[in-house]
């Protein structure tokens, strides 16, 4: 911590803590040791600002409610929980934000909403397949239900 005082580095100690707005900041009243003044710093979480890139190259803020809402289209009058279509995209946001990267496309987003749809419900899956890759002709359904079919007869 430099000074603004003398201008002097990590010549100071910390007089008092405090934590505001329920744990978000930290508010530490110091000393430097050179000159005797005190000051107050303020500590805030600085978070990162998530962009997605879209398929014509706009980039628009994250929102996590985006996902939600297109798994709860795709989940429609299937047995799915509200509460695990949120925890899905709770864990997709996180895994966006862990790789530290300011600009995701739009893409990478949806293949991860494909895979976690995948493990949820087979029917919601091909629902959000169907629209996200802008099936055109019943033979890709086919195709997408073959490979699924081929899947689960692996795991038996």
């Amino acid at each position: 911590m430099k000074c603004p005082f003398c201008g002097l580095q990590n010549r100071d100690h910390v007089l008092e803590t405090r934590t505001l707005n329920d744990g978000v900041a930290i508010k530490r009243r110091r000393e430097c040791e050179a000159c005797g003044r005190r000051f107050t710093t303020l500590e805030e979480i600085e978070e990162l600002q998530l962009f997605v890139v879209k398929s014509d190259n706009r980039r628009v803020p994250f929102d996590r409610n985006k996902i939600v809402h297109g798994m709860q289209l795709a989940c429609t009058g299937r047995d799915i929980s509200v509460e695990a279509l949120e925890e899905a995209a709770q864990d997709i946001e996180r895994m966006l934000y862990n790789r530290l990267e300011k600009e995701v496309p739009s893409r990478e987003i949806g293949e991860m909403v494909m895979d976690r749809l995948k493990s949820l419900d087979q029917v919601a899956y091909v629902r959000f397949a169907s629209v996200y890759r802008q099936f055109e002709d019943a033979t890709q359904f086919k195709e997408i239900v073959n490979l699924l079919r081929r899947r689960s007869t692996r795991k038996s």
